[in-house]
């Protein structure tokens, strides 16, 4: 009961702050401050209610509301607890963070932005918590509509229409959800979430209701071939809000999933988990490769939100394999990874996304062409970014690294025990889960390389300098979370299996033995793992002071010889000539996406034309309805301006003239 209370006082802190911030939007230091702080206040509090609701029994609550057949009923559980500490773990950083980035706004409405971005992450938790498909479906628009207005915050060409094709998917999706939630509802009698729980429909209504909901879902996961939006959405939105979008409200995509899937429906048949490894296993590799190409750091990273929605899909998608095939281990194993790296993603993406509005912050561009060198300058941007890359392409001990070896386990176990789809698809996923990990390292050694080593590549950095303090924090804080998240993997991996048994509706799985992850044979020791890491930079270290290798020749320090050539900026390596030969071997995959895009173009002329008629269109109403009847109306209040005379007498006999009318009428 008190993580349902801690969590209203969240949103109506955010609430309060939102509305707080549109009322100082004449000032913006005091609406930059009043977002940030209100953001960071009940982003704390939601972290508190999201952490207690974890290992604890399920607790919903009915407010009553204004709609007999839907009563506001808010529910916290091991699923929605998880999803609300992560909601609001990351809005504490944004905020913190928005103190002094959104300043590069001022003047430009910054007090509308504090008012979306906390209307956006209370809509959020409502979201997550509401156990009502009409309240769900509620908030979900709100969601939505926010977002969209942060997406479109600059109000250029760019932002405008990639917040109008974010808007067009995203209500598809709604109304694909819509769809899934009233068949489920016709089926149960009524929108109770709770009502879908007790009453299953037949195997053909709740496959179509499933096959609806990922849909609808996956459109705002960003799962392919639903993404479109997602490359142009997020970078057009501010940075801290592309971390929430990012980190969080894609997640929402893959609650969504879980909850139709397992919560609502009870893990259904075989084919739906296969469908979302499917899926999950082409959304991985297709993002990375895509991120590769990219050039626009922002855009990099938005195709990598697609490469890890993928990931976790891959994990939930085992989960349900397990769960439709009566494979407990398997069922735990698969979501506690998929919940693993839902955690793990908003954690190293939002350091990323931070880590690229820093550097924005300062280059005034998303080009990585025209960075360079920027480690020497931006040491701490330079560190936190190096630490979240790391993360993100999984390599040890951090929390990329431990979620990514759970999904292996998770395909590995469900390999060697289940049907022959089973045998067969869980393989291939973990082969394209491989590719996936090498295609990521190699993209994050071309973005950090480019835009944190080497000469500067323009005069901005050059004379670049280190963020303010408050961007700092925000994220020194996210590569810590990188760190903790890794090593304390043996306390966090119990807390995220209890949560998925009770999703599962079945008994608690332990992964764990003494300070190791253990699944099957297999153990895993991310401490000890830190420790050999920490002992082999070391150790040369300590052999060349034992062996006096540092007491040889002083090093001479020459000019490089670049085959007969002056060296100068342009011999460096590029983010285009780094790609190149993956951009080579992959252009079929490339091509796709050209088609892609020559469909969104022709969506766009499409809507444009259908301005433009509608204009014309208007004009024509007015010209031949409103503007006689307007012309007419002028035209009889000139001709009555001759009775005004302006002598106080006449104005006495047209009321006397008046009366005697009256008289003579009722007479008659």
């Amino acid at each position: 009961m008190y993580a349902i209370q801690m969590l209203i006082g969240a949103v109506m802190i955010h609430a309060l702050a939102a509305v707080t911030s549109l009322v100082f939007r004449r000032d913006d230091g005091a609406a930059i401050a009043a977002a940030g702080f209100g953001g960071a206040l009940a982003g704390l509090l939601g972290l508190l209610a999201g952490l207690s609701a974890l290992g604890a029994a399920p607790v919903a609550v009915d407010w009553g509301g204004p709609f007999p057949f839907a009563p506001f009923t808010l529910r916290l559980d091991g699923l929605s607890g998880l999803m609300v500490a992560v909601i609001s773990g990351l809005t504490v950083v944004a905020s913190i963070y928005s103190l002094a980035y959104v300043r590069e706004y001022a003047g430009r409405g910054v007090g509308a932005m504090g008012f979306f971005t906390n209307l956006f992450v209370a809509s959020m938790l409502l979201v997550v918590t509401a156990d009502d498909a009409f309240w769900f479906l509620v908030f979900f628009e709100m969601m939505s509509l926010a977002s969209y207005f942060l997406v479109i915050f600059d109000q250029n060409e760019e932002a405008v229409s990639a917040g109008f094709l974010y808007f067009l998917v995203a209500h598809a999706g709604s109304v694909a959800i819509m769809a899934a939630f009233f068949l489920m509802a016709n089926s149960a009698g009524s929108f109770s979430f709770a009502a879908f729980r007790a009453h299953h429909p037949s195997e053909a209504v709740a496959s179509i209701a499933f096959v609806l909901a990922l849909a609808g879902f996956g459109a705002k996961a960003g799962m392919i071939p639903l993404h479109v939006w997602l490359p142009r959405a997020h970078p057009a939105a501010p940075s801290h809000a592309s971390a929430l979008m990012s980190g969080v409200m894609i997640k929402i995509g893959v609650f969504g999933i879980v909850k139709v899937g397992i919560d609502l429906l009870g893990g259904g048949v075989a084919w739906w988990g296969l469908l979302v490894l499917a899926l999950g296993a082409i959304s991985s590799v297709m993002g990375v490769i895509y991120a590769l190409a990219e050039h626009d750091i922002k855009k990099l990273l938005a195709y990598h939100s697609v490469e890890n929605i993928g990931i976790i899909l891959l994990g939930v998608g085992t989960g349900m394999i397990g769960l439709s095939t009566g494979h407990p281990v398997v069922a735990a194993l698969g979501l506690t990874a998929g919940l693993y790296h839902l955690v793990n993603h908003a954690v190293f993406k939002g350091l990323l996304f931070l880590g690229a509005g820093s550097v924005i912050f300062r280059m005034h561009t998303k080009d990585m062409e025209k960075m360079g060198g920027l480690g020497r300058v931006m040491p701490w941007t330079s560190l936190s970014f190096l630490i979240g890359a790391l993360a993100i392409s999984a390599i040890p001990p951090l929390n990329g690294f431990v979620s990514e070896w759970l999904t292996y386990q998770g395909l590995f176990v469900a390999a060697l025990d289940g049907s022959f789809a089973t045998r067969l698809a869980t393989p291939i996923a973990a082969t394209l889960l491989a590719l996936t990990g090498a295609l990521a390292v190699m993209c994050f050694v071309k973005a950090y390389g480019v835009i944190f080593s080497g000469a500067p590549r323009s005069r901005r950095a050059a004379e670049a300098t280190e963020v303010p303090a408050a961007m700092v924090i925000g994220m020194v804080a996210l590569a810590l979370a990188c760190i903790v998240l890794g090593l304390a993997a043996p306390l966090v991996v119990p807390v995220l299996a209890s949560a998925s048994a009770q999703i599962l509706n079945q008994p608690a799985t332990v992964f764990v033995d003494g300070a190791m992850l253990s699944v099957g044979e297999t153990a895993l020791s991310t401490p000890m793992v830190a420790l050999l890491l920490i002992g082999l930079a070391t150790l040369p270290v300590l052999l060349g002071s034992l062996f006096a290798i540092a007491r040889r020749a002083p090093r001479v320090g020459e000019a490089p010889w670049a085959c007969g050539y002056l060296p100068d900026g342009h011999m460096a390596v590029s983010a285009h000539s780094f790609a190149q030969p993956i951009r080579m071997f992959f252009r079929p995959l490339y091509a796709i996406r050209k088609t892609v895009a020559a469909v969104e173009g022709w969506v766009d002329r499409r809507f444009d034309g259908f301005v433009a008629a509608a204009r014309r269109s208007e004009s024509a109403f007015d010209d031949t309805l409103v503007a006689p009847v307007t012309r007419g109306v002028g035209e009889i209040g000139r001709r009555a301006q001759i009775i005004q005379g302006g002598d106080f007498r006449i104005y006495c006999l047209y009321i006397v003239a008046a009366l005697i009318a009256l008289v003579l009428v009722t007479l008659r």
